[in-house]
């Protein structure tokens, strides 16, 4: 979809959008939701970011998505002046201003970071949101250290867009935005109530813990991604990040049936160099809890991810 065809479908009278689940998690599926809910969202993080009438932004994602259609009705909601870029791994190549508000996925900051014009863009930011992904901790410590404020979101389709964020540099905990109260399902899975976008007890697959203030929390990873082997619950997203403060590559890990403990940990690893083996084998059995290490590793040209950038476990 361009910016041509959601303004139609915002303006054709109807109440409700399609919307699209990016997929990471399985089959991606189609929504309908209800323009207010999407308005309330926008005017919400208008408000949180300060942002007014006549502000610069930027839409550099792909409008198929809730990410790219919630910067589209932000706009809208507030009168931005917003510029449209491709949808691209380098969405600041050529743009020649700065922004007010810009959101992007981690893998086009990360590119952002890598060309000095396009950092030089970034540093005239002044709030950048990121979503979609985990951040590495290279990155994150970079960001720290641009004039930008950059800022980590929390949030799915269902709850169009996001409903957390925290602040870049600010420590790992989430904070909820007005109108959201959370709690924890029996399994440790976040459950999510926003009067603002009318959800109501929806029970997330993200297993959370909140900080002692009772609000505030973090993400230890998805509950599909627990791994049960031998009696002990690895989770896979934890000792991925173990593992990326030490190794090079893109990898993840996951998870094979295994007759003696259930389930075992594979770490999968984006090359076609056979060595990497012997290093990664030495990084995990140097960092990594005795009974969290993998138990198989694999090499893969690429590894598969969805049209948003997150890796398809």
């Amino acid at each position: 979809m361009d910016i041509q065809g959601f303004l139609l479908a915002w303006d054709n009278g109807d109440d409700c959008i399609e919307v699209q689940t990016s997929g990471s998690t399985g089959i991606p599926k189609k929504m309908r939701v209800k323009k207010s809910h999407m308005l309330a969202s926008a005017r919400r993080t208008n408000d949180y970011f300060g942002l007014k009438k006549g502000d610069r932004t930027l839409l550099c994602m792909s409008l198929d998505y809730i990410a790219g259609k919630m910067m589209a009705v932000r706009a809208i909601e507030r009168g931005l002046q917003m510029d449209v870029v491709e949808p691209c791994g380098h969405p600041l190549a050529n743009v020649s201003c700065g922004y007010d508000f810009i959101a992007m996925v981690p893998m086009q900051v990360w590119n952002s970071l890598r060309n000095d014009d396009e950092r030089a863009r970034l540093c005239e930011t002044g709030q950048l949101l990121i979503g979609g992904g985990e951040i590495s901790r290279e990155m994150e410590s970079e960001l720290e250290h641009l004039p930008c404020q950059s800022w980590s979101s929390y949030g799915m389709t269902e709850t169009l867009s996001h409903i957390a964020l925290r602040r870049i540099g600010g420590g790992l905990w989430y904070e909820p935005l007005p109108q959201v109260s959370l709690s924890l399902a029996d399994d440790g899975c976040l459950v999510v109530t926003d009067e603002a976008t009318g959800v109501k007890d929806m029970k997330t697959n993200d297993i959370a813990e909140f900080h002692e203030d009772g609000r505030r929390f973090r993400i230890l990873g998805r509950k599909d991604n627990v791994i049960c082997s031998g009696g002990i619950k690895i989770q896979a997203e934890e000792v991925e990040r173990i593992i990326a403060d030490h190794f090079h590559l893109p990898f993840m890990i996951t998870k094979q049936k295994d007759v003696k403990f259930g389930e075992v940990a594979v770490m999968v690893i984006e090359s076609t160099d056979p060595s990497v083996i012997e290093e990664a084998r030495a990084i995990c059995q140097e960092h990594l809890p005795k009974y969290w290490l993998p138990r198989h590793y694999a090499l893969v040209p690429q590894l598969p991810r969805t049209e948003t950038g997150k890796v398809k476990r």
